[in-house]
């Protein structure tokens, strides 16, 4: 006779959980290019990678992309993990402490330069009539002077010297090998320089 008031299942019909991934082996997965390796792996490691990032950066805006920038290159570099120096947990999230330590020291160094900027505008007098002047034929001579650039060389002059982004980061935004972003970098800043000293446009 059964017993009353037990509501217990019997144990071949309990669910089993399904055991938890390891990270080393995902890794290892994702360095021969499997996908679903990666997706797993990011859906385990992602949101630790995100809190470890937000306490060195203080906008969650930025702690986010740089989350995906860690990720992107856990993908790209899972290759050159080696177990046999630390942990797959360790290795990436010393790549996540490395990329947002990276990132705050950008941010702080523009911000130091436009205090410096700031700091000259107020103790250097000028004439701003001239200054606006001077100004604005310098931005008409800037914007001849890129359009004589080829496309590769503007776009990348134009993220690199005017947006600060890194030449990793251009090479990323414009599927471009490293190499040929400083290549065309290099080319495109001497031929606006070999422009500019041409003088002002018509």
């Amino acid at each position: 006779m059964a017993e009353r008031g037990t509501n217990r299942r019997p144990d071949h019909l309990t669910p089993v959980p399904d055991p938890a991934p390891d990270v080393g082996a995902l890794l290892s997965a994702v360095a021969r290019g499997d996908e679903q390796a990666f997706g797993r792996l990011y859906d385990l490691v992602a949101t630790r990678v995100y809190g470890l990032i937000r306490r060195v950066l203080r906008d969650p805006a930025q702690a986010e992309e740089v989350t995906q920038e860690v990720m992107v290159e856990v993908w790209r570099s899972a290759a050159q993990f080696d177990s046999g120096r630390g942990s797959a947990t360790g290795w990436i999230f010393m790549i996540s402490h490395r990329r947002a330590v990276d990132r705050a020291r950008a941010a702080q160094a523009s911000t130091d330069r436009d205090a410096r900027v700031g700091a000259a505008s107020i103790d250097t007098p000028y004439d701003s009539v001239a200054d606006e002047v001077t100004g604005r034929l310098e931005r008409q001579q800037v914007r001849h002077c890129l359009d004589e650039l080829t496309e590769l060389q503007r776009e990348v002059v134009n993220l690199a010297y005017y947006q600060g982004y890194s030449y990793p980061q251009v090479s990323e935004v414009l599927g471009t090998p490293l190499g040929t972003v400083k290549t065309r970098m290099r080319d495109g800043l001497i031929r606006l320089r070999d422009c500019m000293s041409t003088g002002v446009a018509a």
